[in-house]
């Protein structure tokens, strides 16, 4: 298994890294089991979240036997001292380790103050102190936060999402990384699960010498995938390139990354994937939208107060509630041309 160094952390990765959070819909045996076949195949590196629901304890299940033999990242929303600390010895104890390698500020929209002696990046230092954890490091949607980020000085790492449709400007990130001597970890990579081309993804990823992704995986069928590609170590060659030009024509534009900014609605709107329901509708098996759960999740965009809270929070400037409009229009017809083929 490939593998490379993560920046000034000193931290060394496989190349081929598994992201943890699809591990909160597995039942606890088949977690187990797949955190496991994931280490047996080569992987050492883990990200996760206190976000993530019981994805940490499913590590501590799985993987507390060989802890010293891989990486682990984890990461807090809090936004005070004794809320990150209470996060960090949370996960310390659900994934039944001493120390966490890398802890990450989660989903920030605005770079955390250092100087605040209460704040989340004190925590984070008095958590490094305490041997809690080796190394800090940062996650956002936003670009400009991003930059600023990489900017601080203040983080050892990035988690910023990456893939083959990423504008310039964000694939512009991996190489500010590289000048700040910040690893850079690729969430998204499959962009919500719009790209399916295994190979693709993973000979774009090759052409980023200091980009790790951490490939969200749910399913056993889904590991052999990533480690069968780690084991070919697919190069960009001229057809898998024309392969991405053209996915970079059909999928350029606006449209849902699935972050979850957005959430949760005040109705209950699935808005992470009701507003992209055209792309999922075709491109992957369309009959499993279909079912009378999916359409009670699409009619409750009906049920849309207005608010706009949803469209403040994107960080894609993303008009969400004219797009939701669109795409339970959209459908409804899909739905009525394919009702023959059920």
């Amino acid at each position: 298994m490939k593998t490379l160094t993560l920046g000034k952390t000193g931290l060394v990765v496989t190349k081929t890294a598994m992201g943890c959070l699809p591990v909160q819909r597995c039942d606890a045996d088949y977690a187990v089991k797949l955190l496991q076949a994931a280490y047996e195949g080569g992987i050492r590196y883990f990200d996760t979240a206190n976000a993530y629901t019981d994805s940490e304890e499913k590590i501590g299940l799985a993987l507390a036997d060989v802890r010293d033999d891989i990486v682990i990242s984890t990461k807090s929303a809090a936004e005070d001292k004794a809320g990150v600390l209470a996060h960090i010895e949370n996960s310390l104890r659900m994934m039944k380790t001493d120390y966490i390698d890398l802890f990450q500020f989660h989903q920030v929209s605005a770079v955390p103050d250092p100087e605040d002696p209460d704040g989340a990046y004190a925590g984070a230092l008095e958590a490094k102190e305490r041997g809690w954890i080796r190394h800090i490091g940062v996650t956002t949607h936003r670009i400009q936060v991003a930059e600023d980020c990489i900017a601080s000085g203040n983080f050892e790492t990035l988690q910023f999402p990456f893939s083959y449709i990423s504008s310039p400007r964000d694939l512009a990130l991996a190489e500010k990384c590289k000048e700040a001597d910040m690893g850079y970890i690729a969430m998204k990579g499959l962009a919500g699960g719009m790209l399916t081309n295994v190979r693709a993804c993973h000979a774009f990823m090759n052409l980023y010498d200091n980009v790790v992704p951490i490939w969200g995986i749910q399913r056993l069928e889904e590991l052999q995938q990533w480690l069968a590609a780690a084991e070919e170590d697919p190069q960009m060659d001229a057809q898998l390139d024309a392969f991405i030009q053209k996915e970079r024509q059909e999928l350029s534009g606006s449209f849902c990354r699935s972050c979850g900014y957005c959430m949760p609605c005040p109705v209950g709107i699935e808005i992470r994937n009701c507003a992209r329901m055209n792309m999922l509708l075709r491109r992957s098996p369309w009959q499993q939208y279909m079912t009378d759960e999916w359409q009670a999740k699409m009619n409750r965009i009906e049920d849309c107060i207005g608010c706009r809270s949803c469209a403040s929070k994107c960080p894609y400037q993303l008009d969400t509630p004219e797009l939701l409009q669109y795409m339970l229009q959209d459908y409804r017809e899909f739905y009525a041309s394919h009702k023959a083929l059920l």
